[in-house]
């Protein structure tokens, strides 16, 4: 078993950091860039970032890598780039987390872009050898575990747990889902069956994150908890609320104090990490935090 699996088993390991797009877009990321780009071109702004995240209580750093695949780094032009972006990413979240005890880097997996068979034509082995790219890149920067997150499709996760099983098999695997308004993924998975079945697929932690805000989460978890597997365990990570307009921005209306009450509701029902998403900053981690180990 690998340190950070046992750290979390144990419950050493109990908070997640933030959302990385929200907090990038703040720093003059603009609409159509490329976040990836800026683990080479503006470093020092996502060690930044990552910095304020540890400072704040996360125990698990995740990757500047949300896009890193072949497919979604083609968007930008960059699909040369794969291993030296996701290698950048994860070197600069150990030197994070290198000067901190016991904290662990993450590297960040997202859906492809790409739909499989039979409902597009990416097939499960060409998914594989994509998400076996990117995850190569991220071992080579040093990473603790892998995070597969915010997919829809099981078949997708089955390729991407499979890339890591292939690539890294000392290393952890977290998978989590994103769920609708109908408490469903776009493909149909309800909570109860993707606990149970990303289980199966091999994944160390499985659990769900993104969604529209704590109450959602909170049901989310409700149905996640009895369905999950012996010995099974759980993470979630919720948006800080809703986008809002306020003038001529968009604001997130979760405040960290709606998010520690999440937490609160997630450790009692026995969820063993606890972090945040899309427009969470370091001031909901270290609401997260004040909670996890209380």
């Amino acid at each position: 078993m690998s340190v950070l699996l046992d750290a979390i088993r144990k419950g050493e390991v109990r908070v997640g950091d933030g959302a990385m797009g929200t907090m990038l877009q703040d720093a003059g990321l603009t609409d159509g860039g490329a976040p990836e780009l800026w683990n080479v071109e503006h470093a020092d702004v996502i060690e930044r970032i990552l910095t304020e995240y540890a400072d704040a209580g996360a125990q698990l750093l995740t990757t500047n890598t949300f896009g890193g695949s072949r497919p979604r780094l083609q968007m930008h032009a960059l699909e040369d780039r794969v291993i030296e972006l996701n290698r950048a990413a994860a070197e600069i979240g150990r030197r994070v987390a290198d000067a901190r005890e016991g904290v662990f880097v993450i590297g960040d997996i997202g859906p492809s872009g790409e739909l499989l068979e039979p409902m597009g034509t990416l097939t499960p082995e060409s998914a594989q050898e994509l998400f076996a790219e990117q995850m190569r890149g991220l071992v080579e920067g040093g990473v603790d575990g892998f995070l597969i997150e915010t997919m829809s499709d099981l078949a997708e996760v089955r390729a991407a747990i499979a890339a890591a099983k292939e690539v890294a098999p000392d290393l952890p695997v977290i998978a989590t889902l994103s769920f609708d308004t109908n408490l469903h993924t776009m493909m149909g998975v309800s909570p109860a069956q993707a606990v149970v079945e990303l289980t199966e697929m091999g994944a160390d932690v499985v659990g769900a994150n993104c969604g529209r805000g704590f109450e959602e989460m909170r049901t989310i978890a409700e149905q996640m908890t009895p369905a999950r597997p012996e010995g099974s365990l759980l993470m979630m990570q919720s948006n800080a609320g809703l986008p809002e307009l306020v003038g001529a921005d968009f604001v997130y209306n979760g405040t960290p104090e709606g998010m520690a009450d999440l937490a609160a509701d997630l450790k009692g029902m026995g969820v063993n990490v606890v972090g945040s998403c899309c427009g969470s900053t370091p001031a909901h981690t270290a609401a997260i935090r004040s909670v996890m180990f209380a």
